[in-house]
């Protein structure tokens, strides 16, 4: 378990799973076989020995103005899912929460960056035969634009119902706020539209006391991406408008040196983005 204080405001890492040893064709399309061996830096933290790339899959709790909000809630628990590795997990995150200190009532936001299947799966639970909001006392946060874009598109014969058990039940529970992609939830915790990824994904940037932190979401998924930028992802929805967000993105963190919290980098996950000729890399703490 990570934690960093940015100012007035407390962020606590929780992992669900990893860090996972991936194949770069897992992330991008036609890689090079010498990937990780172009950026030494990459290790020991972010890559192995295989030249396989480290992935965490984890949740932020922002701690801000008396508010207790969670960031991204994971894959979850019981949940019938495609990937092996993700389908039907019977794990300790619950209980690894709640020893950070965060029992589920004591939850009174969750935020979700994106509505892809490894961030929305602890919103609910099973209990009684169905689907219910794991978080109880909280509003769940979703970008309105996010919503009406998945909504809209059928489930696939054979594929992850996503929506139906991680993100309509919490609508059905009147739990669910629909907000603008720059929806502020206190005076130091905003969203930050970066699309592309998604159309409506957010990153959630942090001020306080005059110190920055950014939470990246999946606009970006490992720090090679600050030296490979333009490199196509193939779960981008928009791979134009995702690499375009990327740089700006980059370029913007360097400027001001916001600390940066990736939200699937492996430990220590925080770091700077500093320059590097045309591109970035990643600079840990």
């Amino acid at each position: 378990m990570n934690r960093w204080q940015i100012g007035q405001v407390r962020v606590t890492q929780v992992v669900e799973i990893g860090p996972v040893p991936t194949s770069p064709k897992f992330f991008f399309k036609d890689p090079p076989p010498d990937l990780v061996a172009r950026h030494p830096w990459l290790k020991p933290h972010f890559a192995d020995a295989q030249d396989r790339l480290l992935l965490s899959i984890h949740c932020f709790v922002i701690e801000s103005a008396g508010r207790c909000i969670v960031v991204d809630t994971c894959v979850g628990n019981d949940k019938p899912r495609r990937h092996p590795d993700w389908n039907r997990l019977n794990g300790s995150f619950l209980k690894d929460l709640q020893e950070a200190g965060f029992a589920p009532d004591s939850i009174d936001t969750v935020l979700c960056t994106h509505l892809h299947v490894d961030h929305v799966g602890w919103n609910t639970r099973w209990a009684d035969g169905r689907w219910v909001p794991t978080f109880p006392n909280a509003r769940y946060l979703f970008a309105r634009k996010e919503w009406e874009h998945w909504s809209q598109q059928p489930v696939e014969a054979g594929g992850d119902d996503i929506l139906g058990d991680s993100v309509r039940p919490i609508l059905d529970a009147g739990l669910a706020d629909l907000v603008d992609t720059g929806h502020r939830l206190t005076d130091e915790v905003r969203l930050e539209p970066t699309p592309g990824h998604t159309p409506g994904h957010v990153s959630v940037r942090i001020e306080s006391e005059g110190q920055r932190a950014v939470i990246t979401g999946d606009l970006m998924h490992h720090p090679v991406q600050c030296s490979e930028p333009d490199r196509i992802v193939h779960f981008d929805t928009d791979r134009d408008l995702a690499r375009a967000t990327r740089r700006n993105f980059l370029a913007c963190c360097a400027a001001d040196r916001s600390l940066v919290l990736g939200t699937h980098f492996a430990h220590p996950t925080a770091g700077r983005v500093v320059p590097a000729g045309e591109v970035w890399r990643f600079e840990v703490l």
